[in-house]
């Protein structure tokens, strides 16, 4: 990929049918995760008539999930009381819905814009937004899989069954990191 220059009120870049093809299967799966989070919230009788949607109020599971949808408040692990406990819940309850459809939202745009055999992408400034929080989203996930530290060694050795997979998360750093800077003016 080439990175990402910025020219007037467009972003663009050309990636490889490759690449296209590894960036769309990730934030497919991103989607996808969420997309099958999103279907688990609870039906609330009071939501359908009001059309205020409520979303599930506990924390995933999934460690991976769980770093996409972070608590929206932090309970102290060592001694947690019932009133911060019911207030994480409401909050997660009323937020989660939201968030989801704005992470999915990204997600789309991304598989929207990027061709599946490579080129030219030409993304406006909101589009551009988007692939940031999508490509956000996908090395959250990926360095979560990873188990991606701050101390964790820029290479693996090959017979590490993660080696392969930190490239691909380090790329990810480098497409954002060059979109960043795009849209930021820089050259």
């Amino acid at each position: 990929m080439k990175p990402w220059r910025r020219k007037g009120s467009r972003v663009v870049a050309v990636i490889e049918q490759q690449e296209a093809a590894v960036l769309r299967g990730l934030v497919s799966q991103t989607g996808d995760i969420l997309r099958a989070r999103a279907e688990e919230a609870p039906q609330d009788e009071l939501a359908e008539l009001t059309g205020i949607r409520t979303g599930s109020s506990t924390s995933p599971d999934d460690p991976i999930l769980s770093r996409l949808l972070p608590d929206f408040h932090r309970l102290d692990d060592d001694a947690p009381e019932q009133s911060d406990m019911d207030s994480a819940a409401a909050l997660r309850s009323l937020h989660e819905p939201e968030l989801l459809d704005r992470k999915i939202s990204v997600s789309d745009v991304v598989l929207e814009t990027c061709p599946p055999e490579g080129g030219e992408i030409r993304l406006s400034l909101e589009q551009a937004e988007a692939w940031l929080s999508a490509l956000n989203d996908v090395r959250l996930a990926l360095g979560t899989a990873l188990d991606v530290t701050e101390d964790m060694p820029d290479e693996l050795p090959s017979e590490d069954p993660r080696s392969a997979h930190l490239g691909v998360y380090h790329w990810l750093t480098w497409v954002q990191d060059t979109m960043v800077g795009a849209l930021a003016g820089e050259e």
